[in-house]
């Protein structure tokens, strides 16, 4: 578990700059320059990713069961889990009604991804791995959007033929993952 939560320590920190030191990281980036701040943080963030991989990896071998989530749970999740493709890829797909109301689906896709793991878990590895992202994003939304209140940013208005593009290439993504990826990639198949 000491890996585990050095990587999200790691991992979330650097991604929490904007919420808790903005001032100090823009200090920062005029100082170094963008290019090795940029370089500096990706390496960083990989170190981060890589803690909290092997962390996970290692605490799912003696995992500690803190409840047994019902099975409705796991319809819940997968809900959830088409939510969070959707709005990532929305988060790409320019011009999207998403993306122009919410403002921040990536974000907002972590929130939904994050929540789903937490609810159909119930051991002590996947409660601190997804309890600390689901706790970053609502920290993060939170700041985003009162920077984007302070800036007075706008979005542009979404087409409807991009938000259909953005719900189907999500959706797509979703399957491919649920059915596939999940399975080949962290050895759990959510439909068995």
């Amino acid at each position: 578990m000491v890996y585990l939560v050095a990587g999200l320590v790691i991992f979330l920190g650097l991604h929490s700059l904007r919420i808790v030191a903005e001032g100090w990281r823009n200090q920062t980036l005029e100082r170094v320059g963008e290019g090795t701040y940029k370089a500096v943080y990706s390496l960083l963030s990989l170190v981060g990713l890589g803690l909290i991989i092997y962390g996970f990896g290692v605490a799912r071998e003696t995992p500690l069961e803190i409840w047994k989530p019902p099975v409705g749970m796991r319809h819940a999740a997968s809900l959830l889990t088409l939510i969070a493709f959707i709005l990532l890829t929305a988060a790409y797909v320019p011009r999207n009604s998403l993306k122009s109301r919410l403002h921040h689906p990536m974000v907002l896709g972590v929130k939904s991804w994050a929540l789903a793991h937490v609810l159909s878990n119930g051991n002590l590895a996947h409660i601190v791995l997804f309890g600390a992202f689901l706790a970053w994003a609502v920290l993060d939304f939170i700041a985003a959007r009162k920077r984007d209140r302070a800036s007075g940013v706008q979005y542009a208005a979404g087409s409807h033929a991009a938000t259909a593009i953005t719900v189907v290439v999500g959706g797509l993504l979703w399957v491919a993952f649920a059915l596939h990826l999940h399975g080949w990639l962290i050895g759990i198949r959510p439909f068995g």
